[in-house]
């Protein structure tokens, strides 16, 4: 498990730069900053450290907002962000001078007990300190005036608000990050929620409510997980913002460093060519994939074994991912979705020895012998994996070019079942003979039953050999 660090919150009216603020203190652009009102919704998580100390940062909504869809879900993530944390920051604009909407902010934070300090944003330099002064009237002591765009006395204020923590050793914990995926409403966000049985997201019937990627830490049977909620991808000509834009980026960037992807699928809709897309994303990117069809409680008149077999017809490539019918609603189904993620983060992490590898190859060619293509035949002398997260396999073997698809997929069929390689994508590389890196078995031009032997020959001389060298 993940240490427990003390955590900042930082609130304010909306539009005063939280979002540049967050940026500036875990020195990333991970929350999404724009002049747009309203852009930060959910909370967002990162880890900072100010002199050896380290700490956790909470991004919140903009309180108080104008937009009356998401104002009271705002308010209400931004209390348990309060909550939370051990200190707060309210942040406030210092070029417009203090609103009736920061004397409210205040007066609810001063409620709350807790350490409050207050950053005067957009104070770029020291001639422009005096503006600091106005905001006394908002019975805060702890004042600073910084800038959180030229990150102008981040330091300063920074020490102020972490004066009160006690010291916690800073070390690398690495969870397993699990990546929740799919177009905009198909129930992301009402999944993540089901998984911790909290409001962690805010759930909204609105298209694209999600914008930023929120990370989310959770314990399964002594195992921490970290969850990403993201926002949903939409195709091209339908990201009509730069928002949109910045939201489909956050996506990929969290396909790029999950390890696993809970690919979520609307029932009522199917999978569209959109998802198709992604789940091509996923795969190309060498992720472990959950599919789960979501909002079953919805669906009437269709048995779940039907809908199974025409999922699989439908995409096919998709066939190792394990797929679960589950209601982010009712929660149904939801038991079953870490016992599956352990599992294919265990796929992704397998090796197989070489010699097990070779005597199921001797199995697979018996059964099935490689094509003739041009007048001349395959002939693989042995297989090895070479890596793993994801699995890479090398055969080496006379020429490339006699492997066809036809018996490539047969064989990554076979290693699959053999091996319960689940949900992860691998590849096969080859080696032709003139480049392999040990010297293949003599064998004649032709001759099925003599390559068999030829590969028998070497899984016993090898049973006890080392790996190939990787490439």
């Amino acid at each position: 498990m993940g240490q427990i660090l003390p955590k900042i919150a930082i609130v304010g009216r909306p539009n005063v730069g939280k979002s540049a603020l967050f940026n500036a203190i875990v020195k990333k652009q991970t929350s999404i900053v724009d002049d747009t009102e309203g852009v930060t919704r959910d909370r967002l998580y990162g880890v900072a450290e100010l002199f050896g100390k380290p700490f956790e940062v909470i991004d919140t909504g903009g309180l108080f907002s104008d937009d009356p869809d998401f104002r009271e879900s705002v308010m209400r993530q931004a209390q348990i962000a309060v909550e939370e944390a051990d200190a707060i920051i309210l942040v406030v604009d210092g070029t417009v001078g203090p609103q009736a909407i920061d004397q409210k902010v205040a007066r609810m934070l001063h409620l709350s007990k807790k350490p409050l300090y207050l950053a005067v944003n957009k104070i770029d330099s020291s001639d422009r300190e005096y503006l600091v002064h106005a905001f006394s009237c908002l019975g805060i002591k702890s004042v600073v005036g910084i800038s959180a765009l030229h990150r102008y006395q981040i330091a300063e204020l920074l020490e102020g608000a972490t004066s009160t923590f006690a010291h916690v050793e800073s070390e690398e914990v690495s969870q397993p990050k699990v990546a929740i995926i799919g177009r905009p409403n198909v129930g992301k966000s009402m999944l993540l929620n089901a998984l911790l049985g909290q409001e962690r997201s805010i759930v909204s019937h609105i298209a694209g409510t999600t914008r930023d990627s929120i990370d989310t830490l959770i314990t399964f049977e002594d195992t921490t997980f970290t969850l990403i909620d993201t926002a949903g991808i939409r195709r091209k000509h339908k990201e009509r913002s730069c928002l949109e834009k910045f939201s489909a980026i956050r996506t990929e960037r969290a396909i790029e460093r999950a390890d696993i992807c809970l690919l979520v699928v609307d029932c009522m809709s199917g999978v569209t060519a959109e998802e198709k897309k992604i789940a091509r994303s996923i795969e190309d990117a060498g992720k472990g994939c959950i599919l789960l069809l979501n909002k079953w409680d919805l669906v009437s008149h269709i048995r779940m074994e039907h809908a199974m077999r025409g999922l699989e017809e439908e995409v096919p490539f998709l066939v190792h991912a394990p797929k679960v019918f589950i209601s982010a609603k009712t929660g149904r189904n939801i038991r079953t979705i870490f016992p599956l993620i352990k599992e294919v983060l265990a796929s992704s992490q397998k090796r197989i020895p070489t010699h097990q590898l070779n005597k199921a190859l001797l199995q697979w060619m018996a059964k099935n012998h490689p094509p003739y293509i041009g007048g001349r035949r395959l002939r693989i002398y042995f297989m090895s994996q070479v890596d793993i997260n994801p699995p890479r396999f090398i055969l080496f073997v006379n020429s490339p070019l006699l492997l066809d698809d036809t018996y490539k997929r047969y064989l990554v069929n076979n290693i699959r079942s053999t091996f319960n390689f689940s949900g992860v994508p691998f590849s096969l590389h080859l080696k032709g003979k003139a480049t392999s890196r040990r010297r293949p078995p003599q064998t004649p031009k032709r001759g099925v039953d003599q390559d068999l032997a030829n590969v028998a020959a070497f899984v016993e001389e090898n049973e006890e050999g080392e790996d190939p060298p990787p490439l």
